[in-house]
Order: structure tokens, then sequence, then C-alpha cells
């Protein structure tokens, strides 16, 4: 249990610290925005692997009796959050997370102005209800709470930055998703939503079925309907 506290401190921090713009911009002017993307990406890839590690090192305490409607739930909201986050990180997006340094606004922001966010939480959900067991919701709940309570941190430090473009940069948004359209916006698409739903395809394609899911992570989601 310790290392797996020390694994998710350490995530946190990763993802806390360097999201601070003072903190972020002094790091980029020192050694440039390609090697901190680099280096951010490389620290973020061994913060994962610790955490997964300490997390599968835990005894396995289940919570409830698994049934095939649970896997289920996780084939929808899996690749679902993972459309979000890599549609979200592809498209511009001054108002939440996103690796594009544009102003403008991707179509992606109609659903919800903190894709990567919501896209997280949403995939980290439904991986506790396809666990049920209590290292999988410390683990997945953990991601899921972080996600959903970054959300308003984030939205502050938007509001603050565009100052008085944020009703115009955010017009036809919401926090919520979908919320804008059931307001009267009309559903929008744009090449990096066409690039992300082919990227989160062929990701699950190959998780599910080209055998990525047990080579990662020791279990094959398919073999529950088997």
């Amino acid at each position: 249990m310790i290392s797996f506290v020390s694994a998710f401190a350490f995530f946190l921090l990763l993802h806390s610290i360097p999201a601070i713009p003072v903190i972020r911009s002094s790091i980029i002017t020192h050694i440039g925005r390609p090697t901190y993307f680099i280096g951010y990406s490389a620290a973020s890839i061994v913060a994962l692997v610790w955490l997964f590690s300490a997390a599968l090192a835990l005894d396995y305490v289940p919570l409830w009796d698994l049934r095939p409607w649970h896997a289920a739930i996780t084939f929808i909201l899996a690749p679902l959050g993972s459309f979000l986050v890599i549609a979200g990180l592809l498209s511009a997006n001054p108002l939440s997370v996103t690796i594009r340094s544009s102003e403008k606004v991707g179509a992606v922001v109609g659903i919800t102005r903190h894709p990567v966010l919501w896209g997280f939480a949403i995939w980290a959900f439904g991986h506790i209800v396809a666990n049920g067991d209590l290292r999988s919701l410390l683990l997945f709940g953990g991601f899921a709470l972080f996600s959903l309570g970054s959300i308003a941190i984030t939205e502050k430090r938007a509001r603050r930055r565009l100052g008085g473009r944020w009703k115009t940069v955010s017009k036809d948004t919401s926090i919520v998703p979908l919320a804008a359209f059931f307001s009267g916006r009309r559903p929008a698409c744009d090449l990096s939503m066409l690039f992300a739903a082919l990227i989160a395809v062929a990701l699950g394609a190959w998780l599910l079925f080209g055998g990525g899911h047990a080579l990662l992570f020791g279990a094959d989601p398919i073999a529950v309907f088997g």
C-alpha cells in the first residue's frame, strides 16, 4: 500500500505542479518547448507504469460479483472516454487541457469545453464497473476524482487568462457534456475529431482483439464473454 500511495502522490504532483502557468512557462523558457513536452511525456509514462505496477501488487479484494453486463458498460465508456481524451488533446482549445497553442476552439469543445478531463473520468469509471475490486476502485476512482476535481481549477484559470474574451470563446460550450446541444447548439465535426476517432478505434481494436490489453495489463477483456 505504501508503494501505491507513493506512486499516486507522484502522479498527482506530476500533473498538478507543471499545470501551474507560472511554473510551466518558467520551465519551458529554460529548457524549450520540445524538450519540456518530451521530458513531461517520459515522466508521465514512468509514473503510470509505477502506479499500475503498485496497484497490481495490492491484494485482490472483491467488492461485487461480476456479470457480463459490467464488461459491456466498459466497452462503451472506455472507447468514448479515449475518444474525448484524444480529440481534446489534438483540438485547439484555450478553455482547457490541450497540446495545441491556438486561441481558436475545435469542434469537440461543443461536446464539452473540458473533453480531456471528462474523457479520462469516463474511461476510469468504466474500468471501476468492470473490475469490481478494491484496488481498481482506488486506482480508477482516484483517476476519476482527480480529473473531475481539476475541472473547476481549469475553468477558473481559463476565465482569468482569457479575461473579456471568455464569453466569446466559451459561447455554445458547456462544462457538462452535451448540455450545449440540448440548449440548441448544432453538432459539429472537424478533422481533429475525425483523426481522434480513427486513433480511438485503432487503439481499441488492438487492445481488445490484438492482445494489447493482455500484453500490457495481463487481462483479456474479451474472455469474460467466452
